[in-house]
């Protein structure tokens, strides 16, 4: 089993930026086997995929909302993934998740059988 723990979350100002940090453990030697991927829910809202990456692709997924101001990564060499979130507006106010499934195709958009348990971010005005 892979356990996905999210961090980095917090309060930020508008037009601030916070980097977001999904780290794998248990069987990380199947990490490089996965698509992974950010979701984000508001309160009260329905939960949005807001981008997602194949670990040893090349393609990179973006949601509109997102698209030009964040963007994703992973460190190999941590079994982490990244998500970069520049210019953050009040409407980035979410719990941000990070999930993973297995992509045995190169598939970016998969099942996602591991989940974290969310981090906060706040954006004030």
């Amino acid at each position: 089993q892979v356990q996905l723990v999210e961090s980095g979350g917090g309060s930020v100002q508008t037009g601030g930026s916070l980097r977001l940090s999904c780290a794998a453990s248990g069987r990380t030697d199947i990490v490089s086997t996965l698509a992974l991927t950010w979701f984000r829910q508001p309160p009260g809202k329905e939960r949005e995929q807001v981008a997602a990456i194949k670990w040893t692709g090349d393609y990179t997924y973006l949601a509109d909302s997102v698209k030009g101001r964040f963007a994703i990564s992973r460190d190999s060499a941590k079994n982490t993934v990244y998500l970069q979130m520049n210019n953050l507006e009040p409407e980035d106010t979410a719990v941000y998740y990070c999930a993973a499934g297995k992509s045995p195709y190169g598939r970016l958009f998969v099942p996602y059988d591991y989940w974290g348990q969310g981090t906060q971010v706040t954006v004030s005005s």
